[in-house]
């Protein structure tokens, strides 16, 4: 079995070569690399993901915490949930993102939207059912404020 940081090594390499694309398991999806800090190490880690777009907002994305259908969530979701706050690399841009974790029928919307989509979604939901609810995240550019970006 590959190890999965040689995998997303790879994966990141290709992204940014290609200007957000990919090919293999993610050729066609959306996908964005998102960057977090660890909440014990304090270390900057990056991970590629499939992203579900917002239907009128395109300041706002949606990432699933599926860890391909394993029964606990994803360090990477952990991380964005205790920051509140991320950067993620989407196409060429990158920008700073807030972070909030939906629930109920908001969550069950949008992540039934991905599944209709992308149906090996459907297949993390089923091998999770009875032991964890994916998360969804909700990453929305992050306004600058006035003094950011402002030089003396």
């Amino acid at each position: 079995m590959t190890d999965p940081h040689d995998w997303n090594a790879q994966t990141i390499k290709e992204f940014r070569a290609n200007e957000g694309k990919v090919g293999g398991v993610f050729e066609g999806a959306p996908l964005v690399l998102t960057h977090h800090r660890g909440r014990t190490s304090g270390r900057e880690h990056v991970t590629p993901m499939m992203y579900l777009p917002h239907d009128t907002e395109p300041d706002v994305i949606y990432v699933f915490a599926t860890k391909g259908g394993a029964p606990t969530n994803p360090d990477w979701y952990l991380n964005l949930t205790a920051a509140g706050e991320g950067t993620v690399e989407r196409g060429t841009e990158t920008y700073r993102v807030t972070v909030r974790d939906l629930t109920g029928g908001e969550r069950d919307r949008v992540y039934d939207e991905q599944a209709s989509r992308y149906p090996g979604f459907a297949d993390y939901a089923h091998q999770t059912a009875g032991v964890r609810v994916i998360p969804v995240l909700e990453l929305r550019r992050a306004q600058l404020s006035p003094f950011e970006g402002a030089t003396s």
